[in-house]
């Protein structure tokens, strides 16, 4: 039985604690938060022992994974608390808000023998699993161009509800975090954007857009769409609500039935209005990576990727140049 404890007992810890609720040979063991009466209301709901005591919770021998749910520049003290307390880590997306705050708490995971992962959930819905393994078969033939399209809606309440929310230090960025080109277009008292627009040219020369916002009324569910010489498909949340290739097969139609609905929600317009299955099946994923001693399909070194992406493309924006990035760079 693996024990697990959830540092931070906001919206997002909710998802946490329904998904590991859910796994076999998994319990909640406790929460950490730092109002005592807002962890003790989580810890009702949701079973485990509460705690306001960080070093206290770390000390249990029971817990055996920690999952952490604080503000995106605030993962890496606990982070490192919970490694050199002898408990694999898992951090909510971003795994941190720069590069080198990523690298030193990768570097404090293998120093201390611990696991460490990265919270993607949208990467363990079939459809994306499906699409990624189209691409690896080379099923799009030459592909010309891949778009990321998140137009989201926030309100400017949301943005007041929490000191943390839209400042650089704790949030990291804005809209999807990646920029070429922002603008902050409908909201007061932040920070960062809430508009943003990247373009990308990748290895194989293939062109690719991100375009993302927060302040687009009432909001649309986020779209990953890939087209080539070969074949287009696009993914809607979820859903495949396209996938047409030259050269078809028999599972193709089958595909498309199947995979044609959202299920778990989306976060267009509330961010509490997405499903926990995909937080489950990365969870189970972790678990079993830690059980057989093998790599988590998303780890440290995956999650800081996206950080170093974002970190290129503000700096695209700051400066009006475009960056490179190698495999190896450190921003």
């Amino acid at each position: 039985m693996l024990g697990w404890g959830i540092i931070g007992c906001g919206m997002i810890a909710k998802f946490h604690a329904r998904a590991i609720s859910e796994m076999r040979g998994s319990r909640l063991v406790a929460c950490y938060g730092r109002d005592k009466s807002k962890v003790e209301a989580f810890c009702a709901e949701f079973g485990g022992l509460a705690y306001d005591d960080l070093a206290a919770m770390l000390k249990d021998p029971s817990i055996d994974i920690v999952t952490i749910c604080t503000p995106s520049g605030a993962h890496l003290e606990p982070g490192i608390a919970a490694a050199r307390a002898g408990k694999h880590v898992l951090v909510e997306k971003p795994l941190e808000v720069t590069t080198k705050r990523c690298d030193r708490l990768i570097a404090e995971c293998e120093k201390n023998n611990v696991y460490l992962g990265t919270i993607f959930p949208s990467r363990f819905h079939r459809s994306a699993i499906l699409m990624k393994s189209a691409v690896e078969q080379g099923r799009f033939g030459s592909i010309c161009v891949a778009d990321a399209i998140v137009k989201w809606f926030r309100t400017q309440q949301y943005y007041d509800s929490g000191k943390w929310r839209g400042t650089w230090a704790l949030d990291g960025g804005g809209a999807l975090m990646v920029s070429a080109m922002t603008a902050l277009r409908a909201h007061e008292r932040i920070e960062v954007e809430d508009t943003a627009v990247a373009t990308l040219e990748f290895e194989s020369g293939a062109l690719g857009t991100i375009v993302a916002t927060t302040a687009a009324y009432p909001g649309t569910l986020k779209r990953i769409e890939i087209a080539g010489s070969g074949g287009m498909a696009v993914l809607e949340e979820e859903a495949l609500v396209r996938w047409n290739f030259a050269k078809a097969n028999k599972q193709d139609e089958k595909i498309l039935a199947q995979v044609n609905s959202n299920t778990t929600g989306g976060g267009a317009s509330d961010p509490a209005a997405i499903g926990h299955i995909a937080h489950r099946e990365l969870f189970k994923d972790f678990a079993k990576s830690i059980q057989d001693g093998l790599p988590s399909r998303i780890d440290g070194t995956e999650g800081r990727r996206s950080v170093e992406l974002i970190n290129a493309i503000y700096k695209s924006a700051k400066t009006g140049k475009r960056v490179l990035l190698r495999s190896d760079a450190t921003l």
